[in-house]
């Protein structure tokens, strides 16, 4: 047990020794204006009086604290990647109307899923009296909080969610290498005589990468966020442009897709649309984190406007350019100088974008398990770190270089990661954090409202990410 939970449990004890039970299972104390009747059942009190005054927004210390607005640019920029260029082809796979009300359905409930883990990260840091915790420390004091049944869970919680994170943060960097190479041969092949392959472009990228993501901190990100979203919104007007200088027609475009290819649809919605990885993170570095999960706050405002940004880029560009629009909009649209231009910016924008993802791949790896174990040893923990930092980037360079088909991956990893790591998981940490303080009638509500969730979210990671295996396999067995 950790300290936390010890020190919650020797509160409790402190109570219940405070606390004489009466035959009928209460106990009666003196206080100021009388005595008060405390039920002996009811943890929700002992929570209450536990948590006292105590706000964790109030008591965290960040080296870097963020203001709101640059942390609406991180979001924004975190989720304003590779995803939204591969909307148009989403909406191949599912069909305008369905990619329509699908997006909209599924960037609310990631939007809400969010919300519950924010939700639940506080009602914890609330309860242990401390300011902060991560997604996975989140699992972990949910789970030993929740039904007897989950609580032999807790340990394997955080390794499992970690796992989960690192893949889908390596696979987003490594989908990043392959859009940044990618557009750049795009861009440069018309130039250039002679066909050069695209792992040569990777090549080339390799030393800026590891530099970028040799800076330590996101306020010091910040600027090169704010110049990624600059470039991105001016490169989607030229877009838009290339999208609206013809009417875009419905006529020969299929209001629904093929049901084998609605996976495929899920898994890079999914991609697109979820910024998990970050906003814990994000949250955590506010200098006023209360702003974050407001009506007006943050995620609302990030969310939606990623999701109406989403919409009007897939619906479009799958009107546009119909069932042969390629895995990123920018590779469909011409040879012209506008497009080339269009096709640098964005490898410019994701290229700073590489270092906020690697970010939460290199805090997991180094501050989560490798600082802790070296922190006695007396070696210089700084050039670890830029080691780790080095060896990360060079991992998600190799995955480039030997898998570098860009829209089946991101639907694979948008599948089999966000399914458990945006839609189930929080889920479930958001009943095991409220278990305690239910009623059973709310209990209920709780478990019927979250396993819903928790079911759709397993459904939509096996079924995608066998679909998108399967098509993987079938690519590479020509």
């Amino acid at each position: 047990m950790s300290q936390d939970n010890l020190g919650f449990s020797a509160s409790l004890d402190c109570i219940d020794q405070k606390k004489q039970p009466s035959s009928n299972g209460s106990s009666s104390r003196n206080g100021k204006d009388g005595v008060y009747t405390v039920e002996l059942q009811s943890k929700k009190k002992y929570v209450e009086e536990l948590e006292g005054t105590y706000d964790p927004y109030q008591n965290r210390e960040v080296e870097h604290p963020t203001t709101f607005w640059e942390t609406l640019f991180h979001l924004l920029k975190g989720s304003l990647g590779t995803g939204i260029l591969a909307m148009p082809k989403a909406f191949a796979h599912a069909g305008f109307a369905i990619g329509v009300v699908g997006t909209a359905v599924i960037g609310f409930l990631c939007t809400y899923c969010i919300h519950l883990l924010i939700r639940s990260e506080y009602e914890l840091c609330k309860r242990r009296k401390i300011p902060s915790l991560t997604y996975p420390t989140t699992a972990i004091e949910a789970l030993r909080d929740g039904p007897r049944c989950l609580r032999p869970c807790a340990k394997i919680s955080g390794t499992v969610i970690n796992s989960f994170l690192l893949i889908y943060q390596l696979g987003t960097c490594c989908v990043y290498t392959v859009f940044i190479a990618t557009n750049l041969k795009s861009a440069f092949d018309s130039f250039l005589k002679e066909d050069i392959d695209v792992r040569l472009y990777m090549l080339v990228l390799l030393l800026p990468l590891i530099f970028i993501n040799w800076i330590r901190n996101l306020k010091s990100l910040a600027p090169l966020s704010t110049i990624a979203n600059g470039i991105t919104f001016a490169s989607f007007g030229v877009i838009l442009y290339f999208l609206f200088r013809n009417a875009p027609s419905i006529e020969g475009k299929s209001p629904v897709g093929k049901v084998a290819d609605f996976p495929l649809y899920f898994g890079t919605v999914l991609f697109a649309l979820e910024a998990i990885g970050v906003i814990m993170p994000l949250e955590n570095e506010m200098n006023d984190p209360k702003s974050f999960a407001k009506p007006a706050g943050v995620l609302n405002i990030g969310m939606v406007s990623i999701i109406v940004l989403y919409i009007g880029m897939g619906f479009f560009g799958y009107l546009t350019y119909g069932d042969d629009v390629q895995g990123s909009i920018t590779l469909s649209l011409g040879n012209e100088p506008a497009a080339k231009v269009v096709q640098i910016l964005l490898a410019i924008a994701i290229f700073f974008t590489h270092a906020l993802q690697c970010y939460v791949a290199i805090d997991i790896f180094w501050n989560g398990y490798l600082l802790p174990k070296m922190a006695d040893s007396g070696k210089k923990t700084i050039i670890w770190e830029y080691v780790v930092r080095t060896g990360l980037v060079l991992i998600t360079f190799l995955l480039a270089v030997v898998i570098p088909e860009l829209e089946l991956f991101i639907s694979l990893f948008g599948a089999l990661c966000l399914s458990a790591l945006g839609i189930a998981f929080p889920a479930i940490i958001h009943i095991c954090a409220f278990w305690e303080t239910s009623t059973p009638m709310e209990r209920g509500i709780l478990v019927a409202k979250n396993m819903s969730l928790v079911l759709f979210g397993l459904l939509g990671l096996v079924v995608g990410t066998y679909t998108s295996l399967e098509q993987i396999i079938t690519k590479f067995s020509k």
